[in-house]
């Protein structure tokens, strides 16, 4: 596969090209991303189908300089994918003979479950791991909707239900009984199995959620893997559903989805009526990443392999220089949860993320030697982007930031509170952490000491002096009083 790859999905609303680049195998990330409100669908459902003249010059601009930014990219390859505008246009050709001849782009009119898939295996790759969870991706024009579960996908389907479709067929003419009837009957058409957990793909979604973290002052900034209950959802819906524009503007969404966003709102209402779902979650990822992992992942059944993290994989990549010392880093820790995790009174579910956080703590480093842990904290906050809740990324990133040096502040742990486990507990795997460091002050080629653990003493025996790890080691602060650390020779 090509190093830099550009995807572009031309939907019934918006025009999107994202640009990744792989830094190793099943390792990437996102270089570049752009966007167009050009609404191609624009006057469509209410002539036939049939896109117009304006929308679509709108839409073959956008695609031209979409076409010279990859260019400027150096990308190798591009995909360009289109849904519901164009696969219900009967003009359609029209449009991708003119984008191919003058252009050089081949459109690729994908058919609505494929879409659907698509959708879905980004999620299943991308968030967290689901069980009896569906996907719902609500475009201009349709939506789309899978079944996930792990992280294999079934049951993709596709509606003729869209913001756009809804709003010019009924919103416009202000009929909102007709578009309540259609849309109870395009959702007889979803999968029967249990499901517990509705995981929100695209732009109408987003906006709900990006709403609700403003208004509960969440303390993360990241809309991916956002999650909260069902309770909130019905609450907030009911609320966009009758509020006018100042009052859409008073719950934080955004004057471009005023028009829109009604409708697609109309959509999930009226799909909470019929499954008994508890838990929500958002996606940052959709069609467009669908459609990159479809290539990426296209002899291995479009799933990472076990036990593998594309973002981890690329931080490691592009950010640690020494992997030895970081894997190293990675297994004394892992040594020290596994002596004294009972003696601290923490869960064994936090060994992976005080692994995670030693293997990471290095990448600050690779941006400035001074303020490595303020860099690695920025970039586990940013970067750990896929495969990870987000007490998971708070939990890391906050290891990482007081690393060696002190116990985590107060206020930190104040602001992050919903995200981070109990304040002792934090402060114990941040002790851990830092001892892992201090014990590798020499950087051995090979790990040189043996530690024992009992009654609370760790002993660690070594032919070497450890010189710098007893110096460092009186400067930290353990939160637990009675723990000691007793050097052997």
């Amino acid at each position: 596969m090509a190093k830099r790859v550009a995807v572009i999905d031309i939907g019934s609303n918006s025009v999107r090209m994202v640009i990744y680049e792989k830094t190793s195998r099943f390792a990437f990330h996102l270089l570049y991303e752009e966007k167009s409100k050009v609404r191609i669908s624009e006057n469509a459902y209410s002539n036939n189908g049939e896109l117009q003249a304006i929308p679509m010059q709108r839409a073959f601009d956008a695609l031209h300089d979409f076409v010279q930014i990859a260019e400027s990219f150096q990308t190798r390859k591009t995909l360009c994918v289109a849904t519901s505008a164009l696969r219900d246009a009967p003009n359609r050709q029209e449009f991708i003979n003119k984008v191919k001849h003058k252009l050089k782009l081949n459109i690729k009119v994908i058919a609505g479950e494929k879409e659907a898939y698509y959708g879905a295996i980004a999620c299943a790759n991308l968030l967290p791991k689901q069980q009896n969870a569906l996907s719902i991706d609500i475009g201009g024009g349709s939506t789309e909707l899978a079944y996930i579960n792990d992280k294999s996908v079934s049951d993709t389907i596709s509606l003729k239900l869209g913001t756009v479709r809804l709003k010019e067929l009924y919103f416009d003419t202000n009929d909102i009984d007709g578009a309540i009837k259609y849309i109870d009957e395009q959702l007889k058409n979803i999968p029967n199995e249990k499901i517990e957990t509705l995981i929100g793909i695209g732009g109408t979604f987003r906006a709900i959620s990006n709403a609700i973290m403003l208004q509960s002052c969440y303390p993360l900034n990241k809309i991916h893997a956002f999650e909260y209950k069902r309770k909130v959802f019905e609450k907030f819906i009911d609320k966009v559903l009758k509020s006018d524009e100042k009052g859409l503007s008073a719950l934080y969404i955004e004057s471009n989805r005023f028009d829109v966003i009604k409708p697609g709102t109309l959509i999930l209402q009226r799909l909470l009526k019929k499954l008994n779902i508890t838990n929500i979650i958002t996606s940052g990822v959709g069609v467009r990443e669908g459609v990159y992992l479809a290539d990426l992942l296209r002899n291995a059944k479009d799933k990472f392999p076990h036990n593998y993290n594309t973002s981890v994989k690329y931080i490691l990549d592009a950010h640690v220089q020494d992997i030895h010392f970081s894997n190293q880093l990675s297994l004394l820790s892992k040594k020290l949860f596994d002596l004294t995790a009972e003696y601290f009174e923490i869960e064994k579910e936090y060994r992976t993320n005080l692994s995670l956080a030693a293997k990471l703590y290095p990448a600050g480093r690779s941006i400035h030697f001074y303020s490595q842990n303020k860099h690695t904290y920025y970039l586990i906050q940013t970067a750990l982007e896929y495969g990870f809740t987000h007490k998971d990324i708070t939990l890391i990133a906050t290891l990482t930031r007081y690393a060696k040096n002190k116990l985590p502040a107060e206020a930190h742990l104040d602001k992050y509170k919903e995200l981070l486990p109990a304040k002792q507990t934090s402060k114990r795997l941040s002790y851990l952490l830092s001892l892992s460091i201090i014990l590798l002050s020499h950087r051995p080629r090979n790990i040189d000491f043996d530690l024992h653990f009992e009654n609370g003493v760790l002993h660690v025996k070594s032919k070497s002096s450890l010189y710098l790890a007893k110096e460092a080691l009186k400067k930290l602060h353990c939160e637990h009083e009675e723990f000691q650390v007793i050097f052997n020779s």
